[in-house]
């Protein structure tokens, strides 16, 4: 009798199979809200998709190469506030991690906008707070 395979859980931390959750952004379906988009944004800084993070990032702000070759090792995510209001969002969080065994936490809070019912980042401020 074979094993199956367990499925591979969201690095969002929503509990759900990858596929299921941000992957199903990652391969092209929209993010319905700036919520859904940003976590599908945090899998993909853990995955390491610049492509999703350039194309998903408001052309107002973005940057014309996306490196992430830096040795972060991404621990979760946390959600602190979602405040949503027509074409603009905000989206608050605290993302753990480690560089070369070094614990790290950025706090940040995210502005969005939708264009074309498509929902884009466009920046945040930022806190980078090691543990």
């Amino acid at each position: 009798m074979k094993k199956k395979k367990a499925p591979a859980l969201c690095p969002c931390g929503s509990l759900l199979d990858y596929k299921d959750c941000c992957g199903r952004f990652h391969e092209r379906e929209p993010a319905p809200d700036a919520l859904s988009l940003m976590k599908s944004r945090y899998s993909a800084f853990v995955k390491k998709d610049a492509d999703y993070l350039l194309r998903t990032w408001h052309e107002s702000t973005r940057p014309s190469v996306l490196d992430l070759s830096e040795p972060i090792k991404w621990l979760g995510l946390e959600i602190v506030s979602y405040e949503s209001e027509g074409d603009s969002a905000t989206v608050s969080f605290i993302a753990r991690g480690k560089i070369n065994g070094r614990a790290f936490r950025q706090i940040e809070k995210s502005r969005f906008v939708r264009e074309n019912g498509l929902w884009f980042y466009v920046d945040g401020d930022v806190a980078d707070e090691h543990a």
